[in-house]
């Protein structure tokens, strides 16, 4: 497995349904098994939709259901016998996904979600998040950070993106990302696909993939702001056996395909994104694919 390979696996779990892309069901769900079958299908992770949409998916993809991974938002109140039922059923649901940050709501419904299920709880991204990440370690559960919105204002700063991730190694806690990170590297991009679009400095999934392998592996915060805060192509390198970064001030660091390959399974989990053909295209722009 190359480098790019390792880091790319399964990373996108695609939300077409929601903004800035908001397709009806039955086009993303059309749009995800033609992914499956791209060039770059291993870069596809699951398909995200509501608990309250789980009957009428069902009846759009027929005898393709089985070809459907998914992940599940759902509220702090939700069904979770429901959710049962559905998995026993047949649908493959691997994975909920709730906004909650109060320790004891997370421990409630960790006990209720079925077992085999991932569960992932989107806490804001300040300091005063870290009991509730203690919460979501002590229930065996996963942690999920908003990185971006249809706003400026939904954009976290770097210098908080950095403090997270070290919060969260500290814990030995795992992640997923969602929201603005649709491109490779930071960069001013266009935070809605309407022809009038507002505009802002987006973070890059690759660096906060560096951001993240930095403080995974030991370094220090400083480090990792620094990463999550490049925007020149040039400081990259994606090499076969590793991806690369250098500044002349700051030094250069380097992880190979075995390092990514253990960020990816330990720490990183993936990244929630309206777009898949995005990411794909703006790596390949690039000739990192």
């Amino acid at each position: 497995m190359t480098a790019i390979d390792a880091l790319l696996a399964g990373l996108f779990d695609y939300a077409g349904l929601y903004p800035p892309a908001s397709f009806d069901l039955h086009t993303a769900a059309g749009k995800y098994l033609e992914y499956r079958n791209v060039r770059h299908a291993s870069a596809l992770g699951r398909f995200i939709l509501g608990l309250d949409r789980l009957d009428e998916f069902r009846a759009i993809a027929g005898d393709s259901i089985g070809d459907f991974a998914l992940s599940v938002i759902a509220q702090e109140d939700a069904d979770w016998a429901a959710l049962a039922r559905q998995i026993d059923s047949g649908l493959r649901i691997e994975s909920v996904e709730i906004k909650c940050s109060q320790a004891s709501v997370i421990e409630r419904i960790v006990q209720q979600v079925p077992r085999n299920v991932a569960a992932y709880f989107e806490v804001p991204m300040q300091a005063s998040s870290r009991s509730a990440l203690e919460a979501v370690h002590a229930a065996g559960a996963r942690a999920k950070l908003r990185m971006g919105g249809v706003v400026a204002e939904a954009i976290p700063p770097v210098a908080d993106v950095a403090q997270m991730l070290k919060t969260l190694a500290d814990l030995r806690l795992p992640f997923k990302a969602t929201a603005g990170l649709h491109h490779p590297l930071r960069s001013m991009q266009a935070l809605t696909y309407d022809a009038q679009s507002a505009t802002g400095v987006m973070h890059g999934f690759v660096n906060l993939s560096a951001a993240a392998a930095v403080i995974f592996f030991g370094g220090d915060v400083e480090e990792a702001r620094r990463l999550l805060a490049e925007e020149n192509p040039g400081a990259w390198q994606v090499c076969a056996d590793s991806l690369r970064w250098g500044n002349l001030r700051w030094g250069n660091q380097s992880w190979t395909a075995e390092q990514l390959a253990s960020l990816r399974s330990d720490f990183f989990l993936g990244i929630g994104s309206c777009s898949f053909e995005e990411p794909i295209h703006d790596l390949e722009s690039l000739g990192w694919l």
